[in-house]
């Protein structure tokens, strides 16, 4: 009596190969999914995140309000002077002086030196000093402007100054010097040929002088005999 074989089962068959193939599979995706899940835990800087949500611009800053004179102001750090957008000074230049208190005639040299008019108005009270300017001192000015001083005192008396056989020009240059003024009835062209008040006498700071310039018309002869030789 022969033994009866048992049918060996085929261990290396087809269903085999794919349960160790399967599982070969799964252990990778494990691994993989814990180390995805370890650089999430631990944060790690360096591994790009995506995310299917476009980002949003950062908002705008609010619009900051404009200045007194239209200008954004600046901001600084605490204790720091903020601009306050008016100016601390005058603007440099020329500058009505300081003349309240100065002698007349020393004021006006002060004004003649910066290229700038006078007008000289006296008063009823006594002295010689400037009470008063227009525009006050300080006040910045451009050259040629005309200030007007107000003096104390009445109008001092002056000697008129001979000015007969001057030009025109220089004549009113030492007139305007002596605290007068030129008039011109006859025109300004040529030597002085005469002059009211006349030379020596006495007249007052702003009183008027009139000069005859130009040569006197000289005189026609008469109509006659021609002279016999």
């Amino acid at each position: 009596m022969t033994d009866e074989q048992q049918p060996v089962r085929d261990e290396t068959g087809p269903g085999r190969t794919r349960l160790l193939v399967g599982g070969g599979l799964a252990a990778v995706l494990l691994a993989v999914i814990g180390a995805s899940g370890g650089w999430i835990l631990a944060g790690h800087p360096d591994r790009p995140t995506a995310s299917s949500e476009a980002v949003s611009p950062p908002a705008a800053p609010p619009p900051v309000p404009s200045g007194p004179t239209g200008a954004a102001p600046t901001t600084g750090r605490p204790g720091e002077d903020r601009p306050t957008g008016t100016r601390s000074r005058p603007p440099a230049g020329l500058t009505v002086p300081q003349l309240v208190g100065t002698d007349f005639e020393r004021a006006r040299q002060q004004l003649r030196d910066r290229r700038l008019g006078w007008r000289l108005v006296f008063g009823s009270g006594s002295g010689r000093t400037v009470e008063r300017t227009s525009p006050r001192p300080g006040a910045p000015v451009k050259r040629g402007v005309t200030v007007t001083v107000w003096v104390t005192g009445p109008a001092p008396e002056v000697t008129v100054p001979d000015v007969g056989g001057e030009s025109c020009s220089d004549a009113a240059d030492d007139l305007v010097e002596a605290g007068l003024y030129p008039r011109y009835p006859a025109g300004r062209q040529g030597p002085v040929s005469g002059q009211d008040p006349a030379a020596g006498g006495t007249a007052h700071w702003n009183d008027q002088v009139s000069l005859t310039c130009g040569n006197e018309p000289s005189s026609t002869p008469s109509d006659g005999p021609p002279p016999t030789p």
